[in-house]
């Protein structure tokens, strides 16, 4: 496998673990708010067990549908994207070269240098480099709607066990503070981990996570108690 299939496998699978950390906090988050919601409105056990399981049943559908759809979509205006440039260098070649070349200047290299690298990159995979420089993704790089509709369907599933499972079986006492406790540190890994591997400011991340999951469930609980009997 040379370097450019094995970038592009990594890439792919930075897409499908991100699917999954998505997933797996919609799901955290989905299931919380719903089965908070209907204890602050009854007490009954199993009540609150088929609301929990009809929102995991539902948000996992819903969830693997929405990520296909979204990749499909995606992959739809990229594969069209690398035809429109296709035919612009049968067009056009040196246009697009010095395109290439242009960018380049402008993003700081000398002028001659930058015409060298253009040309350099032109005729290794022509394609490849316009595609990158025009529109910013690479095409080795498309994500399965499949692999992802897959991963985020299984990642709701599990992430929704946590809630769902806490205000089942833990003490009648003790199990609404329980899920919110147990909820906020899945929702603070899963902030984590987004972070991680989105570059992204980490503290932040978790504590912006952690915050709106307890808004969610908050809300969802004062508004099952307004129905409370």
């Amino acid at each position: 496998m040379d370097k450019k299939q094995k970038a592009g496998t990594l890439a792919q699978k930075i897409n499908i673990i991100r699917a999954s950390v998505m997933g797996a906090n919609d799901g955290i988050l989905s299931v919380a708010g719903i089965v908070l919601g209907v204890a602050g409105a009854t007490t009954n056990s199993f009540a609150i067990f088929i609301s929990g399981i009809s929102g995991m049943l539902a948000g996992t559908v819903s969830m693997a549908m929405g990520e296909y759809v979204s990749v499909n979509s995606q992959k739809d205006s990229q594969e069209n994207a690398v035809n429109v440039q296709r035919q612009a260098l049968k067009d056009d070649y040196q246009k697009e070269l010095d395109f290439v070349a242009e960018k380049y200047a402008n993003d700081g290299i000398p002028t001659d240098l930058a015409q060298k690298a253009a040309s350099e990159m032109m005729e290794k995979d022509a394609l490849l480099t316009t595609v990158r420089e025009r529109y910013g993704f690479d095409m080795n790089n498309f994500t399965s709607p499949y692999m992802a509709a897959i991963s985020s369907m299984i990642s709701f599933s599990l992430g929704s066990l946590l809630p769902l499972f806490t205000i089942t079986f833990a003490k009648h006492s003790i199990r609404v503070p329980l899920t919110v406790v147990s909820v906020a540190i899945a929702l603070a890994v899963t902030g984590y981990a987004a972070a991680v591997i989105g570059k992204a400011v980490r503290r932040r991340a978790v504590l912006r996570n952690v915050l709106a999951g307890l808004i969610t469930m908050a809300m969802t609980y004062l508004i099952g108690s307004l129905f409370a009997r």
